[in-house]
């Protein structure tokens, strides 16, 4: 079958996008930026990508007429400007509108579960999307699902802060809120399962795992997987703003997801019994499996998706493209070169900087630096990296988003996404005489931002000089 894949990028369409291919599928990549797509891990001619926005109605005669299904696996909760809602609407009238000039006989759509009376901004957003979708011609099958648990899911890796960082919580009521999680290879299964069937065409059903279980239970199930003893106590007193700070400041979480999340864990979200596991033959995974399963490909550097390099801003609006040619007038540069012996070795530690393999001198200073871009209501160094050998175009990368990366050409260039008066880009390469270069550029935004280039001269004298080192040694 010919597909169309929307939100190929974005954690559930890496994800599915393998599994495509595997069973024979052709598959059109709709993405803004092509640069953060890599299709020669493919085989030839089965997968490519089609330049879209689907906010812009102007891109959209780009994509293919001849298709026989697509997805829709586009979400905006995590964005930082707007209203997320409107912009879900929107998008889905667009697509519907493309859709109707197809050829395709099913369009496939993964929600949230809404069974609840009152629902969250965000679960009713994924119900006013799936209500836009049904508008079309062409019939939608809508899977709708509770909490995702995976390797660099959202839900995932937040419970994983919670749970690791905090031996002691004070939590909100919420965490008494039920849930019925469910694997993300479970959520794969699905969305690949009932393509071309028609008995789903026209439905929707809810996907969910086996357990019913609270916030609570969740992140006290967790401990007891990693054997972690933790204590929590809920209090009453927490109010959706504070809960919201509480988890933007103890996990990797950005403040609008954070609001967002707080929000919709006040509503039970509990799945209907459907026939569809059984049609299906999946066997549902519990929660404590998922999470068995989910360390497992942490800990064979197996992540294939991170919810985290979703560049929800308006930085990267027009592309990674916008941000590859590094100015050369009115900026300060921090310009450093040291020779190495052994160039391979160097390249390696170019690659893996960050994360949990830390910044290789003044880690300290790093982390008050993240510190203080979370005060300021910036992304801090919590994201950390999906993979901790190798990047691609569009990573996070701690508070860097990853604008280029070559090896062939031994090349790493990172954009600052810190709280920063002004812009800033920092980079990596090794020239053909094995000698590497360092360069920080700074393009300050007025007076603040030539005072704090000046402030920080300091510690980026030694901080840089120390990373080279490090690198070259």
């Amino acid at each position: 079958m010919k597909i169309l894949l929307t939100g190929a990028t974005g954690y559930i369409g890496r994800r599915l996008l393998p599994v495509l291919v595997e069973n024979g599928h052709e598959v059109l990549c709709v993405v803004r930026d092509e640069q953060r797509f890599d299709t020669s891990q493919y085989p030839a001619g089965q997968v490519t990508t089609v330049k879209a926005d689907l906010m812009d109605t102007g891109t959209l005669g780009a994509l293919p007429k001849d298709i026989d299904a697509a997805y829709y696996l586009v979400h905006s909760m995590s964005m930082s400007t707007g209203d997320f809602s409107e912009t879900e609407k929107t998008s889905a009238q667009n697509f519907i509108q493309y859709m109707d000039t197809t050829s395709a006989r099913q369009l496939i759509y993964l929600g949230g579960i809404t069974n609840e009376q009152q629902l969250s901004k965000h679960l009713s957003s994924r119900k006013a999307v799936e209500d836009e979708l049904r508008k079309g011609k062409v019939p939608v099958t809508a899977l709708r699902a509770g909490i995702i648990v995976g390797s660099g899911s959202a839900s995932f890796e937040i419970i994983r802060d919670l749970v690791e960082k905090l031996p002691v919580m004070i939590a909100p009521r919420w965490l008494n809120t039920r849930c019925q999680p469910i694997s993300i290879r479970n959520v794969i299964e699905f969305l690949s399962g009932v393509l071309g069937l028609e008995v789903t065409y026209g439905r929707h059903f809810d996907i969910y795992g086996p357990d019913t279980l609270t916030y609570k239970q969740m992140l006290l199930q967790f401990a007891e997987v990693r054997k972690l003893k933790r204590r929590i106590w809920t209090v009453p007193v927490m109010t959706p703003r504070l809960s919201s700070y509480w988890l933007y400041f103890v996990t990797s979480t950005s403040y609008p997801l954070a609001k967002n999340l707080v929000e919709s864990m006040k509503v039970d979200v509990i799945g209907k019994k459907n026939e569809l596991p059984d049609k299906l033959n999946i066997s549902l995974i519990p929660y404590k499996e998922a999470i068995k399963i989910a360390f497992d490909k942490i800990e064979q550097n197996l992540v294939l998706s991170s919810w985290k390099d979703s560049a929800n801003t308006d930085i990267f609006a027009k592309g990674l493209s916008e941000h590859i040619q590094i100015p050369q007038f009115g900026v300060f540069t921090d310009k450093q070169s040291q020779r190495t012996s052994d160039p391979g070795k160097a390249l390696e530690r170019i690659f893996a900087i960050g994360g949990r393999n830390g910044w290789y001198y003044a880690n300290w200073l790093w982390d008050f630096r993240g510190f203080f871009d979370r005060v300021f209501g910036g992304v801090g160094l919590r994201r950390g990296r999906r993979n901790a050998s190798d990047v691609s175009p569009g990573d996070a990368l701690d508070f860097w988003r990853v604008i280029y990366a070559d090896k062939k050409e031994k090349r790493l260039l990172l954009y600052a996404e810190m709280k920063l008066p002004g812009e800033a880009w920092l980079e990596f390469k090794i020239d053909k005489n094995s000698c590497v270069q360092q360069t920080a550029t700074f393009r300050p935004l007025g007076l603040l931002g030539r005072l704090y280039w000046y402030a920080m001269l300091p510690f980026h004298f030694f901080i840089f000089k120390g990373m080279l080192n490090k690198i070259a040694s």
